[in-house]
């Protein structure tokens, strides 16, 4: 279990601390009052969908001897369209890994990707696919 704590500092901003030291700051996106200074929880959300598909598919190439240092990911945060209920609607991300992969590690390495905690976190309606690239 991690605790993280959460302080609202005023302005839409919150503090977020985590139990080994690590801070970021919290804020509105503009379109709902925001200045847009920092990550909105939103966009926290996206960037931990990339973030944790690429630490999955590291970990698993680290036992396997492979390594993929470089490889990045992009995400795209689409929110839903009024009169709907505001909230994430589709979260696509593109994952860009070392061109020199076999192919039986590139099948390995998506399906270890797809299975990462977040995505499987993710509630049905979002629509967060995966694609993958080799450069």
């Amino acid at each position: 279990m991690v605790t993280i704590n959460v302080r609202y500092s005023g302005g839409k901003k919150c503090d977020l601390a985590h139990p080994e030291g690590a801070a970021l700051r919290t804020d509105a996106p503009r379109d709902i009052g925001g200045d847009a200074s920092a990550f909105s929880p939103t966009d926290l959300i996206a960037a931990g969908l990339a973030s944790c598909i690429l630490t999955t598919i590291a970990m698993w190439a680290e036992r396997q001897g492979i390594d993929i240092t470089g490889a990045t990911a992009h995400v795209e945060k689409h929110m839903s369209v009024p009169p709907a209920p505001r909230r994430i609607a589709r979260l696509p991300v593109v994952v860009t890994l070392p061109a020199g992969l076999a192919p039986e590690v590139r099948e390995r390495a998506e399906r270890v990707g797809h299975a990462c905690p977040v995505h499987a976190s993710l509630h049905p309606e979002v629509d967060a696919s995966i694609e993958y690239r080799y450069a």
